[in-house]
């Protein structure tokens, strides 16, 4: 196995590595201002605390480890940044509302509605959260994650003559792909372009890339992909950035009836999700119960120790020592059987560094949602692999840099573009949607997809109401809206086009009546790029009595919280209006791509045009709406 380094793709992962530190170090003093700067209500506003909260039962779970149950009992309707394997730090507040952090962190195990259970590092933390008035909890800078993909990035640079050497030269640098050959196999279920995609995975040696536009059944693809790899290989690695992301994959490949083990707790906290998990099936071994035995007996004794005389000490730590072997020689047990008999094993690329990872090494990886996770975060799992299969859209959203100087720089330049850049050949894009009516997919299909789109017979003409325009953008100019920055926030609102949103939604939803809507399940979803619009959109629904039977069939939610999500009819409100032309992070056209295609039968925009049609794509798409219903009343 040879595999000299090449200059271009160290000095290529050497810039990666700076970039990342860039953001480490603006994410760090960003907490830091926070901290020390940010009073105790923004705070909670801006879903960094919960605050006030109430320990709940503690105890040991499958893994040994001692956690609590903590409710927040104010603040229930504000979204949170709180989800598994973050860590958090208690604190508690004075008579002044002054706030002192208590001197340790802890980890989220898992969070559902208003409770998460935090894993606490020992019982003297327990005891001092204990009957505690006036606690509170917030997210602690993680410092882990960054220190697992500065790691990643440094063993990827220094390999040598090894299976990671060989594909860091493929990935990054001139190195020509490696293909099996075989006849292609037929999947009459999946459609050419799906059907194309799966053939090349199973013919890469080296590298594939699934490139899934909106609607086009990347899921379905990338779950027919694993189900066949595993014809020929035992087990196979899944990872994906986020937990959401990780679930949703997991929940198809369960529904195959492929056996799963999900490293890590999921998002989607339900009977179906947790069954799954590393822990629940610890827990269910028939080992366990002896297992469990034994660590009550070993918390017990070494809590009784310091009451001992000596000569009971040495007898004590004896007994101690047989119990702990015994205890480690089940849990070693129960590893191995839950992995042997595991045909994937599913985390998000950090969890794939999970102490119970270690050692183990797959010959396929499969990442979806690449376009979304840092190169670092994905060499973490390519590391543990052979070979690396991404799912993804670099054209929808990329990954969250904060760091402004780190995203121009090109740490948002995900792994799976370059790939897509450097090894075409690798690259199936998938080309038939199954989600959106043709006039809504024209727009996306022509700025981010070169045409190639093309939609279903049984979608491409599909509405809900007759002499009905699919798309329609309703400008705001002449109305003199105005748009605000939140100063709690820092977000931006422009609460007249909210208004109008909200009025607008309303004549649709009568135009199309209420007892259609609720027997046919009509869904709406109302988007704005902004959180701040997002809030005050939802006030204004919560209030309105006119909204209460649809409840179940309304979302809003930010461009970010759509991402894999998809409704009848979508209400975008873009709240830029300023003579300036400002639209700041409505620039990232990713963003607007997921926006625009969530829709399946009406996509409603209200933005102001004079503002926004400054920037190409925003006229284009203007020009294209008001040309495209012009053609049809014409038609018509």
């Amino acid at each position: 196995m040879k595999s000299s380094k090449n200059p271009s793709t160290i000095t290529d992962l050497q810039r990666q590595y700076e970039l990342l530190q860039q953001e480490f170090a603006y994410e760090k003093e960003m907490y830091r201002q926070q901290t020390e700067r940010t009073g105790l209500w923004r705070k909670r506003q801006q879903g960094l605390c919960w605050y006030p909260v109430v320990p709940g039962r503690s105890y040991y779970n499958s893994l040994n480890q001692l956690v609590v149950v903590v409710e927040r009992r104010e603040g229930r309707e504000i979204e949170h940044n709180f989800e598994y394997g973050r860590p958090v730090t208690f604190f508690t507040t004075d008579s002044s509302g002054a706030i002192r952090y208590l001197n340790f962190s802890a980890t989220i195990s898992y969070v559902e509605d208003d409770q998460m259970v935090v894993v606490l590092p020992s019982s003297d933390a327990l005891v001092e959260i204990q009957g505690k008035s006036d606690l509170g909890i917030q997210l602690y800078f993680d410092e882990t994650s960054y220190k697992t993909m500065f790691a990643a990035l440094s063993d990827v640079m220094r390999a040598k003559d090894n299976r990671l050497a060989e594909l860091r030269e493929v990935l990054l640098g001139k190195t020509p792909l490696s293909v099996r050959e075989f006849f292609p196999i037929r999947f009459p279920w999946l459609n050419p372009s799906q059907e194309t995609a799966v053939n090349k995975v199973l013919m890469a040696k080296d590298v594939s890339i699934v490139h899934g536009p909106p609607g086009t059944g990347k899921t379905t693809t990338l779950v027919e992909a694993i189900y066949e790899t595993l014809h020929r290989e035992n087990q196979v690695l899944v990872c994906a950035q986020s937990n959401t992301a990780v679930d949703w994959i997991s929940e198809k490949l369960v529904d195959r009836g492929i056996q799963v083990l999900r490293i890590g707790n999921p998002t989607r906290v339900n009977d179906k999700m947790l069954s799954f998990t590393y822990e629940r099936r610890f827990e269910a071994h028939p080992d366990y119960p002896e297992l469990w035995s034994i660590r009550k007996h070993i918390r017990d004794i070494q809590s009784g120790l310091r009451k001992k005389s000596r000569s009971e000490r040495d007898t004590e730590r004896n007994r101690l020592s047989r119990l702990k072997f015994r205890a480690t020689e089940l849990e070693v047990k129960i590893d191995s059987e839950l992995f042997d008999e595991a045909r994937v094993i599913a985390c998000t690329l950090v969890g794939s560094a999970n102490r119970v990872m270690m050692n183990r090494h797959f010959t396929s990886l499969f990442i979806d949602e690449a376009a979304q996770a840092l190169e670092a975060a994905c060499w973490i799992a390519i590391s543990r692999a052979d070979r690396v299969i991404l799912a993804g859209d670099h054209c929808q959203l990329p990954p969250t840099i904060k760091c402004i100087e780190a995203a121009r720089g090109g740490l948002d330049h995900t792994l799976m573009e370059k790939i897509a850049a450097n090894q075409p050949a690798s690259v199936s894009l998938l080309t038939l949607q199954y989600r959106m009516h043709r006039d809504i997919m024209a727009f996306p299909s022509h700025w981010f997809y070169h045409n190639r789109l093309e939609a279903a017979p049984e979608v491409k003409d599909r509405g809900i109401l007759e002499w009905d325009h699919p798309i329609v953008w309703i400008d705001t100019s002449e109305l003199e809206f105005h748009e605000e920055l939140n100063a709690d926030t820092l977000s931006r609102v422009n609460k007249e086009e909210a208004e109008l949103l909200v009025a607008t939604l309303k004549i649709y939803i009568e135009k199309i009546g209420r007892e259609r809507i609720l027997e046919e399940q009509i869904d709406f979803g109302l988007i704005s790029p902004y959180k701040a619009q997002v809030h005050y959109l939802r006030g204004l629904v919560k209030r309105d009595a006119f909204f209460k039977p649809y409840k179940r069939l309304l979302t809003i939610h930010t461009v970010d919280g759509f991402q894999g999500q998809e409704r009848d009819v979508i209400l975008i409100s873009l709240v830029r209006a300023n003579a300036t032309g400002q639209i700041g992070f409505l620039n990232d056209l990713r963003r607007m791509n997921v926006a625009i295609t969530r829709a399946r039968m009406k996509l409603i925009i209200l933005g102001d045009a004079p503002t926004l049609t400054r920037h190409p794509f925003y006229r284009e798409l203007y020009r294209y709406i008001k040309q495209n219903n012009q053609e049809t009343d014409n038609t018509d």
